[in-house]
């Protein structure tokens, strides 16, 4: 996986420098900075691989919305009491805030001022790839993303694709993001870890059946309630093969029809991207270099500035 991030690295180089961050960014003004995230999102996974998933989930919610700027993290206040945590795509299902609460607290002691949350959020999503994948995903990330200081439960709501989506609001959705199709068919791939809640998915089990696998939709009935509410809510794996591992299953469910979402299944919709189901279902290796080249391209969405952004002091959950 070596020679898979250093052609990352190669390919991403030009467009990250041009955004103002760069590779290596911490070498000098904090160098321990990326081993700390590791080390913190290691422990995390090692007691709950769930967490993992959060992370990675994290990652891309963080950037969707406001670009990547950590504005995911922002807690409500007087003045804002709806930000992104508490809209419905991330409440209560995005999981990993401790996580990033304690790394940021072993950084501010180390490098107090250096290291901001949305460099922590997308170190972080990384590591749990890495760890989830049993280390075959690995690959440099550039940092320094500066911190946003706008954190909307509205617009959580209009840029997350919600897992009700065909393929065309998928495209069109990513696309808005600088994303394509390929990024869109391997990011879903992360769909492999992680659990969900029934009510994301109870029109699929339900009458008249979809097009999911009749076996799969009976096991769901019995783990799922007919009409799921905020107290009546369970979660279920979304990989029922290998649920606590970043692997390309994924793809093999898709065509198996083993998945939750209608935006899962979307993807055998068109002949392109079924296409690249099969080849990331089949070709060693194929996903997981894929997967990291996304990951870095995402991670440079709609970067702050100087302008409007900021380095959080002490917690990424309130602006300075």
């Amino acid at each position: 996986m070596a020679r898979v991030a250093i052609m990352v690295s190669c390919v991403l180089l030009l467009a990250a420098t041009c955004q103002g961050v760069k590779f290596g960014y911490y070498s000098r003004r904090c160098p321990p900075a990326e081993f700390i995230v590791r080390n913190v999102v290691g422990n995390a996974v090692r007691q709950n691989p769930g967490i993992g998933a959060g992370l990675i989930r994290m990652a891309f919610h963080d950037c969707f919305v406001q670009g990547c700027d950590a504005s995911v993290l922002l807690d409500p206040t007087p003045a804002n009491p709806r930000p992104e945590k508490l809209s419905p795509p991330n409440f209560p299902s995005l999981r990993g805030f401790e996580v990033i609460d304690a790394a940021k607290a072993v950084l501010e002691r180390v490098c107090p001022g250096k290291v901001s949350c949305a460099d922590i959020v997308q170190f972080a999503g990384r590591d749990a790839a890495f760890f989830l994948s049993g280390f075959r995903v690995n690959y440099p990330l550039p940092g320094g993303r500066f911190d946003g200081r706008v954190s909307l439960e509205s617009e959580a709501l209009a840029f997350l694709p919600p897992p009700s989506f065909n393929l065309s609001e998928l495209i069109g959705n990513f696309a808005a993001k600088g994303l394509d199709v390929d990024d869109l068919v391997v990011l879903s791939g992360a769909h492999t870890v992680g659990r969900s809640h029934c009510s994301s998915f109870t029109d699929r089990i339900s009458t008249p059946p979809s097009d999911m696998d009749p076996a799969l939709a009976t096991v769901l009935k019995r783990q799922c309630p007919a009409n799921p509410n905020f107290t009546n809510d369970p979660t279920v794996v979304q990989d029922v093969v290998t649920p606590n591992r970043l692997d390309n299953q994924y793809y093999k469910n898709v065509l198996n029809r083993k998945v939750l979402f209608t935006s899962d299944a979307a993807l055998l919709a068109s002949r392109q991207t079924s296409r690249k189901v099969v080849e990331n279902a089949f070709i060693p290796g194929r996903w997981e270099r894929k997967f990291a080249r996304a990951m870095v391209k995402m991670s440079l969405v709609e970067l702050k500035t100087a302008a409007n952004g900021e380095i959080r002091r002490k917690s990424c959950r309130v602006v300075n």
